[in-house]
């Protein structure tokens, strides 16, 4: 299950991890604002929670590396000016 909202400067979706047999993980929250994208994990058996603050450059190659096969790569840098 998860959910989406629309905040004034992001949007936030929630991944509810539901039993299915397997052990439980802490939800996962993922707020994207204009310049950058924070995954939030919660730690539901101490409390605290892991966060990760990905560019939008790290989110733009993350989302190719989910499409291509083993390698090194590197994307086109947008030209200035």
């Amino acid at each position: 299950m998860f959910t989406i909202e629309h905040d004034f400067d992001a949007t936030v979706i929630t991944l509810i991890d539901e039993p299915d047999g397997a052990p439980l993980q802490g939800d996962i929250t993922i707020t994207a604002f204009d310049d950058r994208v924070v995954v939030r994990q919660d730690e539901p058996e101490t409390d605290r929670y892991s966060e990760v603050t990905l560019s939008q450059r790290q989110l733009d190659e993350l989302r190719a590396a989910l499409n291509l096969p083993e390698g090194g790569y590197r994307l086109g840098r947008p030209k200035r000016g």
